[in-house]
């Protein structure tokens, strides 16, 4: 299974044991005042912003801050101006990474970036250099224990999904960017939860990591999510499942 999809799977275990909340909300706030502010406050007519309050209520966001955050984006409330980046570079093993930030200083975000690339013996390349080894997608992961696989196979695939595959431990549901919302409605409705719901950048191919490679690939992850300018990160690093559970 793809690298994206242990990632995943590791983050979610570890925002269950870590207790790392703030920095959890901190993300939804942005991505929620980012999405306002560029598609208009209402989720019925903004999908970016619909997205980003059911990724909120997934995590338990109180609803005042979810409210406060859209009008910080609409501009009702003062609040800071984030902007996006998009970084691009290689970890340990020569394994891709594709980075997203919301920041008030690129300049910063930039900086820090390189430097944890830098610090784990990668580097921080230029834009397009990882970018086409990875397709935006829609993208669901269901944990298999006590999913009835064929309901959830014929869900997706009747409201749109491109693709289901598992492994022994996730099934990962794929769409085309523009079908996300409708077959996560579809998987909702058929009360099957999951523990990952975005639009994301899948990587076409892998890089198999083992041993110290595969360690330093984990631990150049956590530090880069542990950046405050860092929203999401990709990679197309391949880890072993005994790092991964």
């Amino acid at each position: 299974m793809s690298g994206h999809s242990k990632w995943s799977s590791i983050k979610h275990k570890k925002g269950a044991t870590d207790a790392k909340r703030g920095k959890i909300f901190s993300r939804l706030n942005k991505e929620i005042t980012v999405a306002a502010r560029i598609g208009g406050g209402d989720p019925g007519s903004n999908p970016r912003l619909r997205t980003a309050i059911q990724a909120a209520k997934s995590e338990n966001m109180p609803k005042d801050n979810m409210e406060r955050a859209i009008k910080k984006g609409t501009g009702e409330l003062e609040g800071v101006n984030y902007e996006e980046g998009f970084y691009e570079g290689y970890g340990p093993g020569g394994a891709a990474i594709f980075i997203e930030s919301l920041t008030d200083n690129k300049l910063r975000a930039v900086a820090e970036i390189r430097h944890i690339l830098n610090k784990a013996g990668g580097n921080l390349g230029e834009n397009g250099c990882v970018s086409w080894m990875f397709d935006k997608k829609g993208y669901i992961v269901i944990e298999k224990k006590g999913i009835d696989e064929e309901t959830l196979m014929e869900t997706a695939i009747d409201a749109g999904a491109e693709d289901v595959r598992e492994d022994e431990i996730n099934i990962e549901v794929i769409t085309a960017p523009n079908d996300f919302e409708a077959v996560r409605e579809a998987v909702d409705k058929a009360s099957i939860s999951y523990v990952v719901a975005e639009i994301a950048m899948l990587p076409k191919t892998t890089v198999n990591l083992e041993g110290k490679e595969a360690e330093q690939m984990i631990k150049l992850m956590e530090t880069l999510e542990d950046c405050d300018d860092v929203q999401k990160v990709y990679t197309n690093a391949d880890i072993p499942d005994e790092l991964v559970v």
